[in-house]
């Protein structure tokens, strides 16, 4: 009898072919006679009866995370489960799949491999982000990719304060600014010319969106800072955007301020894996 016993199963809603998949996932653990808890998406799709919850609470239960669905389902897990420490293995359902890296014609072996303890797991660090308006905390978040500051296509240029650990570093005239993990600096962070982190590396990427100064450069920072940005502007559409998922409207004098999460997010890796092979075939590297 395996250790990963029983396992959550989480599918992303109103995925044609999340259903055949599923088939596939839950005639294997019937197989190996173990347990599967499935989310309310998941129960649906099986037509079972049966549900656990929120992602917090199967997380607590589930010794396996079984992800069904593309990078941003996965984000959406992270944040779900809190501090659980249940290892996540996410399967792509959907197009590049950083994360959610395991492919559906290799679903089977992968995870009987994982099963049979064949696997590693990467410890991904995690931001916590707190939105502060007139000292009162209006959002209170963990994220794994990043947090955004940015404007709608109408806004005016913003007027960003960035300070690490209470020191100044600059005031940013741009159309935002990301604070990322090196797990982000593969997403967003690197679409606006910041730099790709190793995910093993302890450190937030900070990079401007379209700064109105050229010197305006990403900066990499070590994870034990803490970083504070404050919305100097008085512009209509200014969002706090957490993973790309969650939005909040910000007022000139918010702050954002961003810690190192205590705890991570637990990413099971296919063995054997090589973080390169990754980045070259996902990015197309050398591709003609």
């Amino acid at each position: 009898m395996t250790r990963l016993n029983p396992v959550g199963i989480v599918t992303k809603p109103r995925v044609p072919r999340a259903l055949p998949v599923l088939k596939r996932v839950t005639a294997l653990l019937r197989r190996r006679k173990i347990r599967y808890l499935p989310d309310p998406v998941t129960s649906h799709l099986l037509s079972e009866g049966r549900k656990y919850g929120d992602l917090a609470a199967l997380a607590r239960r589930a010794k396996l995370l079984l992800v069904l669905g593309g990078d941003g389902t996965l984000l959406g897990v992270a944040r779900g489960i809190g501090a659980a420490p249940v290892p996540v293995m996410g399967v792509n359902l959907g197009k590049l799949g950083f994360l959610t890296e395991t492919a559906l014609e290799e679903i089977e072996g992968v995870l009987t491999n994982v099963l049979a303890g064949r696997f590693e797991v990467e410890e991904r660090m995690m931001l916590q982000v707190d939105v502060v308006r007139g000292g009162k905390t209006l959002v209170s978040s963990r994220v794994l990719n990043d947090v955004v500051i940015n404007k709608s296509a109408l806004a005016r240029i913003l007027q960003l304060d960035l300070r690490i650990d209470g020191q100044f570093v600059a005031v940013y005239h741009a159309d935002g600014l990301i604070v990322a993990t090196p797990t982000g600096s593969t997403a967003y962070s690197l679409s606006a010319g910041g730099p790709i982190v190793h995910p093993a590396m302890k450190a937030f990427c900070i990079t401007p969106i379209c700064p109105h100064a050229l010197t305006n450069r990403p900066l990499v920072v070590p994870s034990t800072v803490t970083i504070q940005v404050t919305l100097e502007s008085d512009s209509p559409d200014v969002y706090c955007t957490l993973d790309g998922q969650v939005g909040l409207p910000l007022k000139a004098g918010d702050r954002l301020r961003v810690r190192r999460s205590p705890s991570g997010l637990r990413l099971v890796v296919p063995y054997p894996r090589n973080y390169f092979d990754v980045l070259r075939r996902k990015l197309r590297w050398g591709a003609r």
